[in-house]
């Protein structure tokens, strides 16, 4: 089943893909899960200043362990030239919540993450709305973890698929 739009949303945007504190627009914290009130190592670049945040990717959904959601709004900045969502976006998208996905999980163990692999498919274009983007780990090792992630726009139809696995290693 897709993820549909949350009421309080959280805004991600760091550079590992975990998001760090809270929605200034919360009373509460998102959930125990899904939000970090301080990262595990320092971050090179202001969650504000991030990627996702300059695309307006935010995260719908990160409480249970393994399964990620969040949504994109399909606006100018994130189309190419024919007025198609870019396929950089698509893949990007599912790199954020793997990532995300993997760093919670492995965060106690003061363990870092980082894409190691991404194959992105595309099925059909967004030009308009949103996209919906689940995320579900379908291994979960020492040292890796791969993910499944659909994307669909507003009508439920799949737009893309990717296959992502996500690196686990100890900081440097």
């Amino acid at each position: 089943e897709p993820p549909g739009p949350r009421a309080n949303p959280i805004p991600l945007a760091p550079v590992t893909g975990v998001c760090w504190g809270r929605n200034p627009h919360q009373k509460h914290a998102h959930s125990s899960f899904g939000v970090m009130n301080e990262p595990p190592f320092p971050l090179r670049v202001a969650p504000e200043d991030a990627f996702d945040a300059t695309i307006g990717f935010v995260i719908d959904d990160a409480s249970e362990m393994g399964r990620v959601s969040g949504h994109l709004p399909v606006t100018p900045r994130v189309l190419q030239p024919m007025g198609l969502l870019h396929g950089g976006v698509y893949a990007a998208i599912a790199e954020t919540l793997a990532s995300m996905g993997t760093a919670q999980a492995v965060r106690a163990d003061a363990k870092i993450v980082m894409g190691m692999s991404n194959n992105t498919t595309f099925m059909r274009p967004a030009t308009e709305g949103t996209v919906h983007a689940l995320a579900q780990a379908i291994h979960r090792g020492r040292t890796t973890w791969v993910w499944d992630v659909d994307m669909r726009d507003d009508q439920d139809r799949l737009c893309a698929s990717s296959r992502v696995t996500i690196a686990i290693r100890d900081p440097r």
